[in-house]
C-alpha cells in the first residue's frame, strides 16, 4: 500500500496565473525576396497537401525536378518589387494587428490575455507562435487565421499545423478554432467604409468595382470546399450596403496558376473584356487579405493595372487591405471576444488580483508535497 506521506516530483507548473493566448495566423513571406528563400519557402508552402492534391511520389518528382528549378527566381523579382525597409508587408502588417489587437483586448477583457502570431509557411512559425503562448502561461487558446473566407487551402491547412503541434504536448490548453468571418457584420462594415473613403479621397466613383480574390481549383470547389460561396456572398453584403447596383461591381478571382481550371471569372482576363467593352475607370479591392502582401500590391495594384492600361483603361485604382486600421482592429477584437465567451478570463467577476492569490496559495500547498515548481 502507497504511504500516505510518500511525495511526487513533476515538470508541471503549479499555481500559474491563467491567461487567454490568442494566435493570429496569416499564410506567411519569404525571409527575403532572394532565389535562395524563395526555393526554401515555396518547397514548404507547395509540399502541403491541402496546396496540391496529388498523389506524393509523383507532385514529389514535379515540385523537385521543375517547379523548385525554376519558380523561385521568377517570384524573387517580384518580391523584390515590393520589399521594404520593414521586410515583407505581410510579416510587417501582421505584426503591427497583433501588437494592436493585444493593446485594445486588454483595455476591453479584464482578465489576462495575450496575443501572438505566426505564419502557416515560413517564419515565426505556427510551432513557435504556440509554444510562446504556452511559456507565458496561456491555459486557453484561440487561434484565429486572418482568412475572412473559409478555404481548406488556407484555414483547414492552419488547423493541421496546430493539431500536429499540439499532438506533441502532454498538457492540452483549452482551444477554440475560428474558422470563418466573412459575413461578420463589422468586418462587411470595415470593408466598405474603406470602399466610401477611397472614393472621397480621390473624388469619384469608378465605372467598375471588382471583388478580387485569390483563386483556388474548381475541383475543390466541386468536392465541397465552400470558399467560392463565402467570397459572394461577403461581395454581396458589401454591395448592398453600399447600395450599388448589379451591373456596377463584380466579383472576380486571381493568382491561377497551371492549366487546371480554376474559380472564374480571372481577375486579368475581366479587366482586358472591360477595356475592350469601353470601360474607362475601374476599382480593384482583395476582401480576401487581411494584409497587404504579394498578391495584392504586385500581381494586382502593378501586374493587373498594367493590363487594363495596355488595353484602353484610362483609370485604375487599387483600394489597399484593412491592414492595421482601426476598424480592422476592432473587427478582428470583436471575433476574439465572441468567440472566448465564457472563458473565465472574460467574465464580469474576474478578479486577476484574487486569481493571483489563489495561485499562491495553490504553488506553496504544492511545494510542501514535495513539487518542484
Amino acid at each position: 500500500m502507497q504511504d500516505n506521506n510518500e511525495k511526487y516530483t513533476s515538470n508541471y507548473l503549479h499555481g500559474p496565473q491563467e491567461k487567454i493566448g490568442v494566435l493570429l495566423v496569416n499564410l506567411g513571406s519569404p525571409e527575403a525576396p532572394t532565389t535562395r528563400a524563395l526555393r526554401k519557402y515555396l518547397a514548404e508552402f507547395l509540399w502541403d497537401p491541402r496546396i496540391v492534391e496529388m498523389p506524393r511520389p509523383i507532385w514529389w518528382l514535379i515540385l523537385h525536378g521543375y517547379i523548385l528549378r525554376n519558380r523561385p527566381a521568377i517570384s524573387a523579382k517580384l518580391y523584390q518589387r515590393i520589399w521594404t525597409d520593414q521586410g515583407s508587408p505581410l510579416i510587417a502588417n501582421s505584426m503591427k494587428q497583433a501588437q494592436l489587437v493585444e493593446k485594445q483586448l486588454k483595455e476591453k477583457i479584464r482578465g489576462n490575455i495575450l496575443v501572438d502570431v505566426a505564419m502557416r509557411y515560413g517564419k515565426p512559425a505556427i510551432k513557435n507562435g504556440l509554444n510562446n503562448l504556452r511559456k507565458a502561461g496561456a491555459h486557453r487558446l484561440l487561434i484565429l487565421p486572418l482568412y475572412p473566407q473559409y478555404s481548406a487551402t488556407t484555414t483547414a491547412s492552419v488547423f493541421d499545423e496546430v493539431t500536429k503541434e499540439l499532438r506533441n504536448w502532454r498538457w492540452l490548453p483549452d482551444m477554440r478554432f475560428i474558422n470563418s468571418y466573412h459575413d461578420h457584420p463589422g468586418y462587411i462594415a470595415a470593408l466598405a467604409k474603406s470602399i466610401l473613403n477611397h472614393w472621397n479621397d480621390r473624388g469619384r466613383k469608378p465605372e467598375m468595382l471588382l471583388f478580387s480574390f485569390h483563386g483556388i481549383p474548381k475541383s475543390f470547389f466541386e468536392k465541397g470546399d465552400p470558399y467560392y460561396c463565402h467570397c459572394q456572398k461577403t461581395a454581396r453584403l458589401v454591395a448592398e450596403k453600399l447600395l450599388l447596383k448589379d451591373i456596377q461591381w463584380k466579383v472576380v478571382f486571381q493568382s491561377k496558376v497551371g492549366k487546371e481550371e480554376w474559380l472564374q471569372p480571372y481577375c486579368d482576363n475581366t479587366l482586358k473584356q472591360m477595356a475592350h467593352d469601353g470601360v474607362k475607370s475601374v476599382d480593384v479591392i482583395c476582401p480576401g487579405f487581411s494584409s497587404d502582401c504579394l498578391e495584392t500590391l504586385e500581381e494586382i495594384d502593378m501586374e493587373n493595372r498594367q493590363v487594363f492600361v495596355d488595353r484602353g483603361g484610362l483609370d485604375f485604382s487599387y483600394i489597399p487591405a484593412l491592414n492595421d486600421t482601426p476598424d480592422h482592429i476592432n473587427v478582428l477584437c470583436d471575433l476574439i471576444v465572441q468567440h472566448s465567451f465564457g472563458w473565465p478570463e472574460t467574465m464580469p467577476d474576474w478578479d486577476a488580483g484574487k486569481q493571483a492569490v489563489e495561485a499562491n496559495k495553490t504553488r506553496e500547498r504544492a511545494k510542501k508535497r514535495g513539487a518542484n515548481n
